[in-house]
């Protein structure tokens, strides 16, 4: 998959599951993913694209984002 695609499909993946289930990531506040990359975050792709958008967010990246949310 190229980096591209990566982006896209991160800036459209949904919380599956806890307090954000169904929220965008991006639309996931940042203390959140502060509080998992403290603890760890989840194995395989969720876990990888949830690192990511902490990376996005505690580097002000977020409009970089946004503009790849489909309507």
């Amino acid at each position: 998959m190229n980096n591209q695609q990566e982006l896209i499909d991160l800036a459209n993946m949904r919380m599956p599951f806890g307090k954000f289930k169904g929220l965008l990531l991006v639309e996931i506040p940042e203390p959140y993913y502060v509080w998992y990359n403290s603890k760890g975050f989840p194995k395989g792709k969720l876990g990888n694209q949830m690192q990511l958008m902490y990376e996005i967010k505690v580097n002000g990246l977020e409009n970089l984002i946004r503009p790849l949310v489909r309507k």
